[in-house]
């Protein structure tokens, strides 16, 4: 059989799969831990995350009228900041529109979980919410101010055809923000959490959230994401300018923000 026969396959953990075997498999973990995953977040990080994404909208520095969508958001979280922070800014300019967000996620539970938290949000108004691929976003061209991914971008399938995505939709000079687990520079400390990651996590993710197997495959995936160094050039590849690289405790966490022009 030829090579142009042979299916491609990518990583599900430290699995080879194909890429809609990952699909189908990656709706199943979140679809099994959307009920605890705000939790869990903040069990596995001693609640960090949150300093994380508060450094990423910092850094995205919403404005009033602004349009965000944000990918795999999932409970919302990172919307709900961004439109914070818009109208934090927006005090101080009289008459401004409101900014807005779309939460786009594939994976219907995780929308179920964030929106039914939403209903007296004071951003309810200005939130939509979407099932959607990062693949093939249901978005017009040229139509958002910012995009948005917090932790799941390693969970997409191709992540070429995202990246591509996200600088199809964005406007020119709109701003990609991907925060996501990455690589420790100090490969010492790399070695102390790892051992934390694999003996840790799974024993908190069947504790809290009754399935130690998903959250497995969340320190797998982790691992097999590439070093901030490649994934900046990945995106690069996409057609981003400007491509910067902020690491968070270490390089737990990095945040790769760029420029669609």
């Amino acid at each position: 059989m030829s090579d142009s026969h042979i299916s491609k396959t990518v990583s599900f953990g430290f699995e080879r799969v194909t890429e809609d075997e990952k699909v189908r498999r990656v709706k199943g973990v979140f679809r099994s831990v959307a009920g605890k995953y705000d939790l869990m977040n903040d069990l596995m990080s001693a609640g960090v995350h949150r300093l994380w994404k508060h450094d990423t909208m910092v850094k995205l520095n919403p404005q009033p009228g602004e349009h965000l969508i944000d990918v795999a958001g999932g409970t919302g979280d990172v919307a709900k900041a961004f439109l914070e922070r818009a109208d934090r800014v927006g005090r101080r300019r009289p008459q401004t529109q409101s900014a807005t967000a779309v939460i786009c996620d594939i994976n219907e539970a995780m929308l179920s979980a964030g929106q039914s938290r939403s209903d007296l949000d004071p951003f309810s108004r200005r939130l939509g919410w979407i099932c959607g691929d990062a693949m093939a976003l249901p978005f017009s061209d040229r139509s958002a101010d910012a995009i948005t991914i917090a932790f799941g971008i390693r969970n997409v399938a191709d992540r070429m055809k995202a990246l591509c995505e996200f600088r199809r939709v964005l406007k020119p000079g709109g701003r990609l923000a991907v925060l996501e687990f990455s690589h420790m520079t100090a490969p010492l400390l790399q070695q102390a959490y790892d051992t934390y990651s694999f003996n840790v996590i799974p024993r908190l993710g069947a504790l809290v959230a009754g399935d130690a197997a998903s959250y497995q495959y969340l320190v797998e995936s982790i691992r097999q994401f590439p070093t901030q160094d490649i994934f900046r050039k990945e995106i690069e590849v996409a057609g981003f300018s400007g491509t910067s690289v902020t690491n968070f405790s270490g390089g737990i966490a990095a945040l790769h923000f760029a420029w669609a022009v």
